[in-house]
């Protein structure tokens, strides 16, 4: 099989305009089984979304698994993403009309299917063993662990421009005043030194949602008590996000444009050298490899620093995983069981890392990277490797209000304060997490 990065791209790009992203909805389709099958063995089928690289993958996965035991047939199904597609899944789910496997969100959104009522706990199989801690506790509830992962993690973090390090004789920083003396110096250099593109909202949440790794760094237990409405954004440690964008802000680090540019506008700047710094998603760099091929290798990334190196971490987002309903029984179960045990296989991984691009680590050794991922990925690996990564909020809490884009973009602007804009922040949600009917709220 072919490990290009060009391939890879083509095939599609991560959905990265949602920080949260849910793998099925309504209005289901097919794109086919995943082999000829003869009618006279056993079909199992999986569910995925139709966007982005997941159905590629699985077909692929299919085509290959059935090659290599011709008894089974593996059928595809496809639904688009949306809110009216987790409800549909709740409905199959409680109804017993689920496919043999579908694949979901991981981390806090999966406790909202019940899996300790509603899927096959997989705790027993040999691959679990590969799982990465953190892959392993967001796709387990209290009983069991129900799901293995499709792709790879990424992170929120800030992706830089190492030309333009190596030009001004600039070391990664470890905390948040040699960023800021970093900051300046760059700007001192006649370059934007951090690339900010509120044309696109979402990208303005990334100094608070990439620096939740800092806050459990410092406060282990805050996102258990937030969910219980013990924490808030008013206070510190979690506050710290909104002041560090308030203060590069103030500071003058953003480009004059930061207003009206785009998400791949800002990626532009990024690789060609007009600007230093971009906070954002580290699956943005599958969007610089299609549009600045040239410029992948100048891309590295660090942590969003906190302000003790002590505390600086790397927050992530782990991927996806495939689950299996407690309706597939018998063979069919067996044989699902036998195609995530593919999945998690050397050559599953290898399917994987032809379908999809890899924006960071996998969360299980049984998977290693292409010979031509981008060279970032190792500095992401650094973090992993000495337990200096932990999940981000989404992972560890349902609670996200939706106004946090909104008022981040004002943070930025100048507009509004770090501390109004946490106010403002716990005020909204609460009308979410009641809505959630979540004790505490």
């Amino acid at each position: 099989m072919k490990n290009s990065r060009t391939r890879r791209i083509l095939l599609g790009t991560v959905g990265i305009t949602a920080l949260a992203l849910p793998l099925a909805s309504c209005s289901v389709g097919s794109i086919g089984g995943g082999g000829s099958g003869d009618g006279d063995g056993l079909e199992i089928s999986v569910l995925i979304a139709s966007s982005g690289e997941g159905a590629e993958t699985i077909q692929a996965l299919g085509e290959a698994f059935t090659a290599a035991n011709p008894d089974i047939t593996v059928t595809v199904e496809t639904q688009p993403g949306g809110g009216e597609g987790d409800n549909l899944m709740k409905t199959k789910l409680s109804t017993g009309e689920m496919n043999t496997i579908f694949g979901y969100n991981s981390g806090s959104q999966l406790q909202g299917l019940k899996p300790d009522d509603n899927l096959v706990d997989l705790s027993d199989q040999s691959w679990v063993a590969d799982l990465t801690e953190d892959m392993k506790t967001v796709v387990s509830g209290e009983n069991g662990l129900y799901g293995t992962p499709l792709g790879a993690s990424f992170g929120g973090a800030v992706l830089y421009n190492k030309a333009i390090y190596a030009d001004l004789g600039l070391e990664v920083p470890q905390d948040w005043a040699t960023f800021a003396s970093n900051n300046d110096a760059i700007e001192e250099a006649g370059l934007d030194a951090v690339i900010q593109s509120y044309g696109d909202p979402w990208t303005s949440q990334l100094w608070v949602l990439g620096d939740f790794a800092n806050v459990s760094a410092q406060d282990p237990e805050w996102a258990a008590e937030y969910t219980a409405n013990n924490r808030s954004y008013t206070e510190q440690p979690a506050l710290q996000g909104l002041l560090n964008q308030q203060e590069a802000a103030e500071s003058g680090w953003f480009n004059e444009d930061y207003a009206s540019v785009l998400y791949d506008d800002a990626l532009a700047k990024l690789a060609n050298g007009e600007g230093a710094h971009y906070p954002i998603l580290t699956n943005a760099i599958s969007a610089i490899a299609q549009n600045n091929p040239d410029k992948v290798d100048d891309i590295g990334v660090f942590a969003l620093p906190a302000q003790d190196a002590a505390d600086t971490r790397l927050s992530i987002w782990l991927p996806n995983a495939l689950y299996i309903p407690t309706s597939t029984e018998g063979d069919e179960l067996d044989a699902a069981k036998k195609f995530l045990e593919f999945v998690n296989s050397p050559d599953g991984c290898e399917i994987q890392n032809e379908y999809m691009t890899p924006g960071g680590p996998y969360a299980t050794s049984a998977c290693t990277l292409p010979d031509d991922a981008a060279p970032m990925i190792a500095d992401m690996q650094e973090y992993v490797d000495n337990d200096l990564a932990a999940p981000a909020l989404e992972f560890l809490s349902p609670i996200k209000g939706p106004a946090l884009e909104q008022l981040t973009v004002e943070v930025g602007s100048g507009i509004t304060t770090a501390d109004k804009a946490a106010a403002e922040y716990d005020a909204d949600v609460v009308k979410q997490a009641k809505q959630l009917g979540i004790d505490g709220w």
